[in-house]
């Protein structure tokens, strides 16, 4: 069985060294490197570092050096080819079977190597002589000066069909046509009379496409006056594939550890702008979407890459594609942001008209990913009727089921959910406080004489429709408390909000304003020392009961333990709850502006609370009727 060196790479590529390390050791961030003690000698400060991007660990105690392979072969003791076997296992890459030719193509892939950099020299070649001044001349009227030239290693193809073949006619062209530099027209078209092959790149300006290590493994070309296509790659070869090599890759990765940035655009002539203007971590896609590959490729550089596409509709929707491929990749730390041109503006017209700093503005204000997917799905429709806002929550439901990570899923769900309540169930702004005023003004808490907490009374001559008296609201409230009472803790975060609250039943009442009254005693208040201050009279007896059923609760048990989850599911419980009442009075007000003024205005105003109100009902029972809250 022979292993070619492009196997091997492929599969150090689509390994992560630091997890793979950090399974048998601890490993800590340190920037842009993991650090830990080193497994290959006895230290107590943290000598042996681990670059995910470059693929190698580095112990500076004791000189251990190595990459993913031989991390196997020397601390995990296995065999060289076992080591191999179960990489490729975890990476999901087949082993190749034993094949004698396997070494002859090992070989012919350093021939490819040296025929790329000789194509590479002809393309700056002819650049530099006769043939080339179309090109230079458009390369003056891009404003590329000649130190970009020769950074990014610009060249021209000569117009004409055996020009480079010629020139590299000891390479032999079944070579040349393997390193995409030929086309073999028979290939094209089996079965016709024999033809002859000829060059791939015809007069176009033409770009070194590199790996990591700064080799030439594929040409981009760019015609020069009329002519499709506009830009031509390199086909895939045994050296290129398009998913999973970035423009500009050798160059930006050194750039990114300074700047701690990458950023994403569309194509090679945006890249290059951006690096003439200062921007040297910039890479792009080589003529297709993002895809999975190369995301991953960016998150060895920096963990939230900025992607910068154009604001027209096109790069829009590449945006949001990449966005959507990125969701099942997500993992804590490591996401997407993105940044908009300003409509019909690439890179380079920005910064020709407005310099760099319009070109920094722009990347500083990047949208996180969840604020991006958000604004997509928002504006993707109308959002008039009940049945258009429904398809909304079910486009985002859809979204947080592609996330593959349970906790990031968690957290994308509840970000949805807060700004889909914020967007329907907004309190109106037109509707004054009604829950009660005291000497301290409306909906605050007093100490009387004594210096004891007493609720807000509610405002004289007004009539305030009370919260939880009966059925599903009191069912509501009743999982609150029960809530707070497991969950005491709680009591402070939601304080505020719960001393507004105008209780109808008055027993729960008592028992709410019992416990924000002990909330204000002692920073942090238990469970048992609630009860404790509650007595043991009825509101004890009220107290215990709920703590002993298994029903009245938001949070599912196996999750009891997450304080931020607990916090949330009462956030949401609460809102539900205080939005009633509020819905009811913006209803009343509203109905009384449109008998009193028929206009289409209030109209329309009218019916917009009165939707708002049927979405809060809605809410309300399927809160009540969820399995969490039996």
């Amino acid at each position: 069985m022979t292993l070619t060196p492009q196997w091997l790479d492929e599969l150090r590529a689509r390994t992560s060294l630091s997890t793979l390390i950090g399974r048998t050791i601890k490993v800590t961030k340190a920037g842009r490197e993991y650090k830990a003690c080193c497994p290959f000698h006895n230290e107590k400060t943290p000598s042996f570092t681990i670059n995910d991007e470059k693929g190698f660990y580095h112990c500076f105690g004791c000189g251990a050096h190595g990459d993913a392979i031989k991390w196997m072969t020397d601390q995990r003791g296995l065999p060289f080819m076992e080591a191999v076997k179960e990489l490729a296992q975890a990476a999901s890459m087949d082993v190749p079977a034993a094949d004698p030719r396997a070494a002859k193509r090992a070989e012919q892939a350093k021939g490819l190597h040296d025929a790329m950099a000789s194509a590479q020299t002809f393309f700056e070649e002819q650049l530099a002589g006769i043939d080339g001044a179309q090109a230079r001349a458009y390369l003056t009227q891009r404003g590329i000066s000649d130190a970009t030239r020769r950074a990014f290693g610009f060249g021209y193809s000569p117009d004409a069909r055996n020009r480079l073949k010629a020139a590299l006619k000891d390479y032999g062209d079944p070579m040349l046509v393997e390193a995409g530099l030929l086309i073999d027209p028979d290939s094209l078209e089996p079965g016709k009379t024999r033809r002859e092959s000829y060059d791939r790149f015809r007069g176009r300006l033409m770009l070194p496409i590199r790996d990591i290590r700064g080799r030439t493994i594929a040409f981009g070309g760019r015609i020069l006056g009329a002519g499709e296509p506009k830009y031509l790659n390199s086909p895939d070869t045994p050296l290129f594939d398009k998913g999973r090599t970035l423009y500009n890759i050798d160059r930006a990765s050194p750039a990114s550890r300074t700047t701690g940035r990458v950023i994403v655009v569309e194509g090679y002539m945006d890249v290059i702008a951006l690096s003439q203007a200062g921007f040297a971590d910039a890479v792009a896609p080589l003529g297709t979407a993002l895809t999975e590959h190369q995301i991953e490729r960016l998150w060895k550089m920096v963990e939230v890459p900025i992607l910068c596409f154009d604001g027209d509709a096109a790069g829009q929707k590449a945006a949001i594609r990449a966005a959507t491929r990125a969701l099942p990749l997500l993992r804590p730390g490591h996401s997407l942001a993105f940044a908009t041109l300003p409509p019909g503006k690439d890179p380079d017209d920005l910064i020709r008209a407005d310099g760099p700093a319009a070109m920094d503005a722009v990347l500083n204000a990047a949208q996180p990913l969840v604020d991006r997917l958000w604004t997509h799905e928002q504006a993707a429709a109308p959002l008039d009727t009940p049945e258009q806002k429904a398809a909304l929550k079910q486009r985002l439901a859809a979204i947080t089921e592609a996330i593959g990570h349970p906790d990031i899923r968690a957290h994308y769900a509840h970000a949805f959910r807060q700004r889909y309540d914020a967007l329907f169930f907004a309190r109106p702004a037109f509707v004054p406080n009604q829950r009660g005023s005291g000497a301290g003004g409306p909906g605050k808490w007093q100490r009387d004489r004594r210096g004891n907490w007493k609720a807000p009374l509610a405002p004289a001559g007004q009539e305030v429709r009370a919260i939880g008296a009966t059925g599903m609201e009191q069912r509501l409230l009743r999982a609150i408390l029960a809530s707070l009472l497991r969950h005491p803790q709680q009591i402070i975060a939601h304080r505020e909000t719960l001393a507004g609250l105008h209780v109808g039943d008055p027993a729960l009442a008592q028992l709410l304003a019992a416990m924000i009254a002990a909330s204000f005693r002692k920073e942090t208040v238990e469970t048992q020392a609630l009860l404790t201050i509650l007595g043991r009279g009825d509101l004890y007896n009220m107290a215990k009961g709920m703590l002993r059923a298994d029903t009245f609760t938001f949070t599912p048990h196996k999750m009891a333990s997450d304080p931020d989850r607990v916090q949330r599911d009462l956030e949401e419980a609460i809102r539900v709850m205080v939005q009633g009442p509020e819905l009811e009075a913006a209803l009343v007000e509203a109905t009384k502006r449109f008998t009193s003024d028929v206009s289409e205005e209030n109209l329309a105003e009218q019916q917009r609370v009165r939707a708002l109100k049927a979405e809060h009902d809605l809410r309300l029972a399927e809160l009540v009727q969820s399995e969490d809250i039996v």
